[in-house]
């Protein structure tokens, strides 16, 4: 079989899809200057690319999986499968305008908007009755208005840099996160889909453990049953008895935002000795 071919993107996404890989398993290494980075699998080739590009490489056939904003996607149209919805990168593809202006004083005329995202953008235009132009940007979207531009389409995350810029958001046109994607092609091959979908389980079992995490307790025989009772277990907790004792040992897997209120809750239903640990990969 030859090797699976994946795209990694620069920019934003690169840092937070290299620690997936490495949690997964399969380190990453990088020497500078290069787009090529190593893999720590002897069946992967990787190489760096902007996430605009990965849907169109993808669905051409000359790499076989990717990761990428579902935004760019959409803005490609390209045709490729989703793998697994990453939720990593969370963004919104939005419309602002100067904090000044009204949308009826822009849909008076016809306006200029400065956007990265074209077809996106001229989707909504249209199906929001503007006249426009569309400036193509590169980067810096948000430096446009007033002087350059009416309005912006681009991607934000919390709005700040917009608001920083005197730009308020008129309507969110898209919600995107990172996405593991794949092209048509790989799939349809047997042994690269094999591939593929034993990437996105590792993956999705490191996601699931960065929510999650474990507590140990011991319990004595008496209080054993009131305890089990109220834990809030993924499945059954594992119990096992204390060496030389009446009591028992409990885990269970826990979201992460419980603990704050369930530590109090188990010590109250009896429980001792409670450690807290982090998990590596849940499988469920």
């Amino acid at each position: 079989m030859e090797n699976l071919r994946i795209l990694i993107p620069k920019g934003r996404i690169f840092d937070n899809v290299v620690r997936l890989f490495d949690e997964a398993g399969f380190p990453v290494s990088l020497a500078d200057r290069t787009y090529r980075p190593v893999i720590g699998a002897s069946w992967l080739d990787a190489k760096i690319m902007k996430p605009q590009n990965v849907g169109d490489l993808l669905e051409l056939g000359s790499h076989d999986a990717g990761f990428t904003g579902i935004d760019w996607i959409k803005e490609s149209g390209a045709q490729v499968e989703e793998i697994l919805d990453l939720g990593l990168d969370r963004v919104r593809i939005v419309a602002a305008i100067p904090a000044g202006l009204g949308e009826a004083e822009l849909k008076a005329k016809k306006i200029v908007v400065a956007t990265e995202y074209v077809n996106l953008a001229e989707a909504w235009l249209l199906g929001n009755g503007y006249h426009y132009r569309i400036l193509r940007t590169y980067g810096a979207t948000e430096v446009f208005p007033p002087d350059d531009a009416d309005m912006i389409i681009d991607n934000t995350a919390s709005g700040q840099t917009l608001r920083d810029n005197g730009l308020k958001i008129i309507d969110t046109i898209l919600e995107s996160s990172t996405r593991f994607v794949a092209g048509r092609a790989a799939m349809a091959d047997k042994e690269k889909r094999a591939r593929i979908e034993e990437l996105a389980m590792l993956f999705k079992a490191v996601l699931d453990a960065r929510e999650r995490v474990m507590l140990e307790m011991n319990v004595t025989a008496e209080r054993f049953k009131t305890l089990v009772a109220g834990l809030p277990a993924m499945r059954s907790p594992t119990v096992s008895p204390l060496n030389g004792s009446d009591g028992y040992a409990v885990k269970i897997a826990v979201r992460r935002r419980e603990v704050p209120e369930l530590i109090p809750k188990l010590k109250k239903l009896g429980a001792a000795d409670i450690v807290e640990y982090d998990l590596r990969k849940v499988v469920l």
